[in-house]
């Protein structure tokens, strides 16, 4: 007796990924967006060269605990201010999807930034979207490994420059620089800078639009945050279909309009598209936004003799039948738009304000829990505490310290202080009080710190603490 082997079935929660050959688009909206590739990398790469003061202008020191801006110098506990810009960000990016769709994405998003160059590497090396899909083809030999081997490897430098250009804010640059001549970079310095190029290298130049799908949580709950009112890139159903590809013999401007639609059905906006979708089928997940198949479809409609807007960036409500043309205007005033205004521009004065009348000097006042006060000769009462001080100018000045809140309080501690420029110092402050007076138990005192030099704006801070007399 034979037993038979059932059937297995394979189901895949996936697809297999199909390799996309995005074809270069040109138009408007390709101007812009390597309009923003250019400013967005300008700054990125930049930013480590620029100098403020004898130093790197934006630095983030996390071995001194300094992270600089400028003229702005910052402490771990000023932490505040980057939940603010985070939230600024947040905020920003909210609106902008309300109103536009997926603008972010489709223009200065790191993701499409890096892949745009990557791939404007390939077409260098490898030719347009038909010589990239014939090599592909071809069996390997000298002149297909030259070809890949030359991308790959202008793929690796790049990374490897973009993962140098991070680690750079925060290691300065010419340090950075002579360590990695010397082949004397630090352990983490090392770590960061090739963790940072594989990344750039994996998602720009082999995941790609995969990235966009699967590993990007923006573009799942993105739909929470539109509206029938929210610009997206649209194929005009009702102009384009039928769809016929165009005799040869007749003229294009006979054809378009009569038995058919204005699409032609050539698919080059399913070309352009770098997540490989077609736009016609509405809207998808998938859809960033960069309105690449906006540039092919006009361009293919200016050589036919059709108008311009088969594919274009419109609302939902501006497609239905009948729908009643809104003016800019009533597209941007409305609740969920003004709402997200009102939040940003709360946030962001809110955190003008605190930035513009921020203190350049901090002071905090911990007391001695080792014996919390003591009386000495003529019946005095003495009291330690240790003074932290964050001096965030980049200048030495001179402080005068003084204590305030009780009647009889003397500071033993020299009462003029010079503090370095950027700079943490710990004082360690003695306190006495004269006898009779203050009550028994903790009584509020203050110390205070005032600027006695001309060298910069008029500074002054204080701090409350607590002043301990034990009973008799």
């Amino acid at each position: 007796m034979t037993q038979t082997t059932p059937d297995v079935a394979v189901i895949r929660m996936y697809a297999p990924r199909e390799q996309i050959y995005a074809r270069e688009a040109r138009g408007m909206f390709a101007r812009w967006r390597w309009l923003c590739v250019w400013l967005t990398q300008l700054a990125f790469y930049g930013l480590p060269w620029l100098h403020w003061n004898g130093r790197q202008a934006v630095l983030f020191d996390l071995g001194a605990r300094k992270f600089y801006l400028w003229g702005l110098v910052l402490w771990p506990q000023d932490l505040i201010y980057l939940a603010a810009l985070l939230i600024i960000c947040a905020l920003s990016l909210f609106l902008f999807t309300a109103v536009a769709g997926r603008v972010w994405c489709g223009f200065a998003c790191p993701q499409t930034v890096y892949t745009e160059i990557f791939m404007w590497i390939e077409r260098q090396f490898e030719g347009e979207r038909s010589a990239r899909m014939r090599l592909d083809r071809q069996p390997w030999g000298t002149a297909k490994v030259l070809r890949k081997g030359g991308k790959h490897l202008a793929w690796l430098l790049f990374a490897l420059w973009t993962g140098f250009t991070f680690v750079a804010y925060f290691t300065p640059l010419h340090a950075l620089a002579g360590s990695s001549v010397a082949l004397a970079l630090g352990p983490w310095e090392t770590f960061w800078v090739l963790f940072y190029s594989v990344a750039t290298y994996g998602n720009a130049g082999w995941m790609r639009e995969q990235v966009c799908r699967y590993m990007c949580p923006y573009a799942r709950f993105q739909s929470s945050m539109f509206d029938q009112d929210t610009l997206i890139v649209s194929y005009d159903a009702r102009r384009g279909e039928p769809r016929a590809p165009l005799a040869r013999a007749t003229p294009a401007s006979q054809q378009v309009g009569k038995a058919s639609g204005s699409c032609i059905d050539c698919s080059l906006c399913v070309q352009v598209c770098p997540t490989g979708i077609d736009i016609r089928n509405g809207l998808q997940y998938d859809c960033i936004s960069c309105a690449a198949c906006v540039d092919a479809c006009d361009s293919v409609m200016d050589k036919i003799g059709a108008p311009r807007g088969l594919v274009r960036f419109t609302t939902s409500r501006s497609m239905q039948p009948q729908a009643v043309q809104q003016t800019l205007a009533a597209r941007l005033l409305r609740p969920r738009v003004l709402v997200y205004v009102a939040l940003l521009a709360l946030v962001t004065a809110a955190l003008g304000w605190t930035m513009l009348h921020r203190s350049p000097l901090r002071l905090d006042v911990i007391r001695d829990r080792g014996v919390m006060a003591r009386v000495v000769e003529d019946g005095q009462i003495e009291n330690s505490f240790r003074l932290q001080f964050m001096h965030a100018e980049e200048q030495a000045r001179r402080y005068r310290l003084s204590v305030h809140g009780l009647n009889g309080l003397t500071l033993l501690t020299p009462a003029e202080l010079l503090l370095e420029p950027a700079s943490t110092r710990s004082v360690p402050v003695t306190v006495r009080l004269a006898p009779g007076q203050g009550v028994h138990g903790a009584n509020r005192i203050s110390f205070r710190l005032v600027a006695v030099d001309a060298a910069g704006a008029p500074v002054q801070v204080e701090e409350k603490a607590m002043f301990f007399i034990p009973r008799s």
